[in-house]
């Protein structure tokens, strides 16, 4: 090892870029989140993608997303934890 590095010319954040991806703050309810976590778990997967997952199939299907189809998504989730 060097006893300095030259970070003059770095940049702040992640090496490799996300294409098609976008960086938010969200806030959620803990048990959602912990509920997503088990469930990712289980896949093999991040709980971030199945949060992606679960969004992308709801808004791609025919049924308008209510606030009451919302909830009947998160119960779903939830129940099957």
């Amino acid at each position: 090892m060097r006893d300095e590095y030259d970070f003059s010319s770095g940049k702040r954040g992640p090496v490799v870029a996300s294409p098609g991806k976008t960086r938010i703050t969200i806030m959620l309810d803990n048990d959602v989140i912990d509920a997503f976590r088990k469930q990712a778990e289980a896949k093999g997967v991040g709980y971030q993608t199945a949060i992606n997952e679960a969004l992308r199939s709801y808004i791609f299907e025919d049924a308008p997303l209510t606030a009451n189809t919302l909830r009947q998504i998160l119960r779903q989730e939830l129940h099957e934890t």
